[in-house]
């Protein structure tokens, strides 16, 4: 049995490119959110919880016994970075705080080892908006060195024609409103796909969520702040249309508060761009140290970083 969303009629955007449908953008299992298209997009409902982490850890083995593990997750999970654009007002910002019915954010992300992002690495150029309680992504993979040539040099790159009003769109964003870097994101997930009758299903784990307001490089030696507290992880149900049964019944008896949390919105106020929002998580900034640990996506020493006793 399923828990049904009513999903409104939604646009692709601006660009004119249309979106895929639920069946085409969670295909092979979900595993295609990375996979090397011209331009990837996709829409779908999310839900945030947020998880003590022990007991995150009970939620992930109750149900890993349903869903599939991500082929990229492993023992250890994999990295998450990404640099969010905004206007110097924070425009994109507000609109998450106040809870516009519309709208947007534009960011550069990468998956895996940031210690290893070079010039050509792959990586993300997306568009991330919300258009009533449906969430649209349009992305396009470039070498890094053109991803930072289109939102920090504010010219076209190279690229290929079904890119082209993708790209046109975000340099429009990128030229009408003014946009720059602003703060960085970066944490390590798990996540698990759904199988069967739950094929479109995502799950996902992110714990030891971090950030900076400076050196926004993705591979740059800079410090990075628990921007949530290590204590706390963030759950993530991602679905087409509906939530199975099974699940609403699991977050409900495990009693899981559903938030609203941004990463972004939470790594600009911890870095005291913007005051403190309702939706703030606390307690991040209590007894920060500097932590000399292995960082978990490379396996190697990490440069010094803020981080929570």
């Amino acid at each position: 049995m399923l828990a049904r969303f009513r999903k409104p009629a939604v646009s692709a955007g601006r660009s004119g490119d249309q979106p895929v449908s639920g069946a085409e953008a969670n295909g092979d299992q979900g595993h295609r959110l990375r996979a090397p298209s011209a331009l990837h997009a996709f829409n779908r409902y999310e839900i945030k919880y947020l998880v003590d982490t022990a007991e995150a850890a009970e939620l992930r083995e109750e149900i890993g016994q349903r869903l599939d593990p991500d082929r990229h997750s492993g023992d250890r999970g994999y990295g998450i970075w990404s640099v969010y654009y905004d206007t110097r007002q924070l425009r994109f910002y507000w609109e998450k705080i106040e809870g516009l019915k519309f709208r947007r954010k534009l960011r550069v992300r990468h998956y895996g080892d940031r210690f290893a992002v070079e010039d050509g690495t792959p990586v993300f150029v997306e568009i991330k908006q919300r258009v009533n309680r449906v969430t649209q992504k349009r992305r396009v993979r470039l070498p890094y060195r053109d991803a930072l040539r289109l939102c920090d040099g504010r010219r076209m790159v190279e690229h290929e024609p079904a890119q082209r009003a993708f790209l046109e769109e975000v340099l429009d964003l990128v030229l009408r409103l003014d946009l720059r870097a602003v703060a960085m994101t970066g944490y390590t997930r798990h996540a698990y796909v759904g199988r069967d009758a739950d094929v479109g299903l995502r799950v996902t784990f992110d714990h030891r969520v971090r950030g900076r307001d400076r050196d926004l490089h993705l591979g740059a030696d800079a410090e990075n702040r628990l921007i949530v507290p290590a204590r706390k992880t963030i759950v993530e149900v991602k679905a087409n249309e509906r939530v199975p049964y099974w699940l609403t019944d699991l977050t409900a008896r495990r009693n899981l508060q559903v938030v609203r949390v941004s990463k972004y919105c939470q790594s600009v106020e911890a870095h005291g761009l913007a005051p403190r929002s309702i939706f703030h998580v606390p307690g991040h900034d209590l007894d920060l140290h500097l932590d000399h640990d292995l960082d978990h996506e490379s396996g190697r020493p990490r440069p010094a970083a803020l981080s929570e006793a």
